[in-house]
């Protein structure tokens, strides 16, 4: 799928440029993805950049396109794609608590700044935590659903 390469930035004379707005992107066959630069003068950013990704391909230059063979997915690499996953959904994890954290923060303040009582920031602080754990439980939901379908052969 093509999509795999839409996170990829090329450093194209200086500035961090996506990928799909300096090649056309195909896929020729069902193990190849093919890339077409606009400007062949590209071709060697497009690779570096490529290969500095975390897609774990390895492009073909052949002077006037990039190809990237794509491997039939064994147990072993399965495994990593999930472990990819499981850090992508701790990302998530860490990034709903630091927002819970930064909301409890500004309750506390507004606490005690006298504008809200303390009832009324234990009432809030506890609407935090729900939420968090409603987004947490969404997230964890999602690690399990996609967990199954890369181990699905």
């Amino acid at each position: 799928n093509p999509s795999v390469l839409d996170r990829v930035m090329v450093s194209y004379y200086g500035a961090e440029t996506p990928l799909k707005s300096l090649a056309s992107v195909s896929v020729p066959s069902s193990s190849v993805i093919q890339i077409d630069p606009f400007d062949r003068a590209a071709i060697k950013d497009i690779e570096r950049a490529i290969m500095d990704s975390d897609l774990g391909l390895t492009p073909q230059n052949d002077g006037s396109c990039i190809r990237l063979m794509v491997p039939s997915l064994t147990q072993e690499r399965r495994k990593e794609f999930v472990k990819q996953v499981k850090n992508m959904a701790e990302e998530a994890r860490v990034a709903i608590r630091n927002i819970r954290r930064d909301a409890v923060d500004k309750l506390k303040k507004l606490e005690k700044d006298s504008e809200i009582s303390k009832d009324e920031s234990k009432v809030g602080q506890e609407q935090i935590q729900k939420l968090t754990d409603k987004y947490t439980g969404m997230v964890d939901k999602a690690l399990e659903t996609k967990e199954k379908e890369i181990m699905k052969v």
